[in-house]
């Protein structure tokens, strides 16, 4: 009987992530990064890095989680303990949250965020943080409608090289929200 729901990652969910990874980033970041970075990347090294948050992960705490949806892997979410200098010790992250364009807007992004915030109350944390590029307008929507907001920190991140070596810089904002459970 096929699965659907969300649950932790797996390592035989890798290269169905990197998939799902690839795809979303170029369907929503094609107006804010450079084509040259997006047709760059690559399923199969993306994969490795999956493999290695699954098996090996970073930080302490730091779990990545999938939608699925009959036995196939759709949307993945990565949670983690913030490490912003001005983080409170028990602020955990929303460090990435990506749904397969084609299966958008069934609710699989919601359960993606429910279950890391889930993760994050279990954990004790009382507060959690994203980042998102700053003219991702439709990324923002569905956060603050799931109850995020900014509180004005931002920074720039380097998502590449010009011809001449210049760094490509996106702009990226904070948001935060409360986990307390009510």
């Amino acid at each position: 009987m096929p699965v659907s729901g969300v649950r932790l990652a797996r390592t035989s969910d890798v290269d169905e992530i990197a998939a799902v990874n690839v795809s979303s980033w170029r369907a929503r970041l094609s107006d804010l990064v450079p084509d040259a970075v997006l047709s760059a990347l690559d399923p199969a090294d993306l994969a490795m890095t999956w493999a290695s948050a699954i098996l090996n992960p970073p930080m302490a705490g730091q779990r990545v989680l999938v939608a699925v949806d009959e036995d196939r892997v759709v949307g993945y979410a990565a949670w983690g303990p913030c490490l912003d200098p001005d983080a409170d010790p028990m602020t955990g992250e929303l460090l990435a949250l990506e749904v397969d364009p084609a299966r958008q807007r069934e609710g699989h992004g919601s359960r993606l965020m429910a279950a890391a915030v889930d993760l994050g109350r279990s954990a004790g944390v009382g507060g959690a943080v994203t980042w998102i590029q700053l003219a991702d307008e439709p990324r923002r929507a569905f956060l603050l409608a799931s109850g995020w907001g900014p509180d004005s920190a931002y920074r720039d991140v380097q998502v590449g090289a010009d011809m001449n070596s210049e760094a490509i810089l996106v702009r990226e904002v904070r948001l935060v929200t409360g986990l307390d459970s009510d």
